[in-house]
C-alpha cells in the first residue's frame, strides 16, 4: 500500500491528474474523472494507479515470452522520451510519423526497410565510391529520410504482439490497424478520449512531458523485469542442460566401466574355473625299473 501512495504521489507531482478543458470531455471517460476545477477536469488517481499496474503487469508478461512491445508517439512532447524508453529495452518505435499500412501493410514497409538498409550498407562499404559525388548525396539523403520514419522499425521482423500509444485520438490509425489485426493495445487516455478503444487504458494527462515521461517510464521498468527473467530462465535452462548432460556422460562412464570390470572377471572366472587338472599321467614306455639304471 505504502508502494501505492508514493506512485500516486510522483503521479501528483508529475502533473498525470490534469484533463481536458470540460467542454472537450468524453462522456465514456466519466468513472476515471475525480472532480472538475476551473472548467478542467480532475483524473482519479486511485484509478491511474490500478490500470497502470495492470497495463505494466499485462506487458511484463508480453517481454517475458520474447515478443516485441511497440512504441508509437508522433506528438512534438512525446517524441524524445519515447523514443529514447523505447531505446534502452530494445524495442520498436515510431516517433516521426505513423506510415499509413506499417502494420497492415508490413510486408511492403519491410521492403522500404531492406531498402534503406541496403543503402547504408552500400555508403559504409566503399561499394559507392564508383558513384559520381552528385548520386552520392542522393542516396546519402534518400537514406536520412528513410531513416528519420522506419528508423525505429529497423530491427523488426515481424509483427509486434502489442502498441503502446501516447494519445490514442492522435494515433487512431495506428489503434485502428492494431485493432484490425488483433494486436493489444495499451495507450495514455485522456479526457477527451474513449477508454474502450484501447485493451489496457492508463486514464492520465497525455500532453505534458513529465506526465508521458512517468508513465513511459514505468512500462519500460516493467518490460525490463520481463526481459531480466526472461534471461534468468534461460540461463537456468542452459545450467541444467549443461547439468543433465555432465550427468548423463558420468553415468555412461559409469556403465563403461562396469561392463569393462565385468568382461574382465568373466576371463579369470574361464582361467580358473575350467575343468580341474588331475594328476600327471606317465606314459607307460617311460617307466624307469624300480631298481635305478639297467641292469
Amino acid at each position: 500500500m505504502e508502494n501505492n501512495t508514493s506512485l500516486q504521489q510522483q503521479l501528483l507531482e508529475a502533473g498525470v491528474h490534469f484533463g481536458h478543458l470540460k467542454k472537450k470531455w468524453n462522456p465514456k471517460m466519466l468513472p476515471y474523472i475525480f472532480a472538475e476545477k476551473k472548467g478542467i477536469h480532475i483524473i482519479d488517481l486511485n484509478k491511474t494507479v490500478d490500470h497502470l499496474q495492470d497495463a505494466a503487469a499485462a506487458i511484463k508478461q508480453i517481454a517475458k515470452s520474447g515478443k516485441k512491445i511497440m512504441f508509437v508517439a508522433t506528438k512534438k512532447q512525446a517524441k524524445e522520451i519515447v523514443s529514447e524508453c523505447a531505446r534502452r529495452v530494445n524495442m520498436p518505435f515510431a516517433t516521426e510519423r505513423w506510415l499509413g499500412g506499417m502494420l497492415t501493410n508490413f510486408n511492403t514497409v519491410r521492403k522500404s526497410v531492406k531498402k534503406m538498409q541496403s543503402i547504408e550498407k552500400m555508403l559504409n562499404d566503399g561499394s559507392a565510391e564508383s558513384l559520381t559525388k552528385k548520386e552520392r548525396l542522393t542516396l546519402s539523403r534518400d537514406k536520412d529520410k528513410m531513416e528519420k520514419v522506419l528508423g525505429g522499425i529497423a530491427q523488426l521482423g515481424r509483427l509486434p504482439a502489442a502498441l503502446f500509444l501516447i494519445d490514442i485520438g492522435h494515433e487512431h490509425i495506428a489503434l485502428s490497424e492494431a485493432k484490425r489485426l488483433g494486436i493489444t493495445t495499451f495507450g495514455m487516455v485522456d479526457t477527451n478520449c474513449d477508454p474502450n478503444k484501447v485493451d489496457f487504458a492508463i486514464p492520465s494527462n497525455d500532453d505534458a512531458t513529465k506526465s508521458i515521461a512517468i508513465v513511459t517510464n514505468y512500462i519500460v521498468a516493467a518490460i525490463a523485469e520481463g526481459l531480466a527473467e526472461r534471461q534468468a530462465s534461460k540461463d537456468e535452462e542452459e545450467s541444467d542442460d549443461a547439468n543433465n548432460e555432465n550427468e548423463a556422460k558420468a553415468r555412461r562412464l559409469e556403465a563403461e566401466a562396469q561392463a569393462e570390470s565385468g568382461r574382465g572377471r568373466s576371463r579369470s572366472t574361464n582361467t580358473e574355473g575350467g575343468a580341474p587338472a588331475g594328476p600327471k599321467r606317465r606314459v607307460p614306455g617311460n617307466r624307469r625299473p624300480a631298481g635305478g639304471g639297467p641292469r
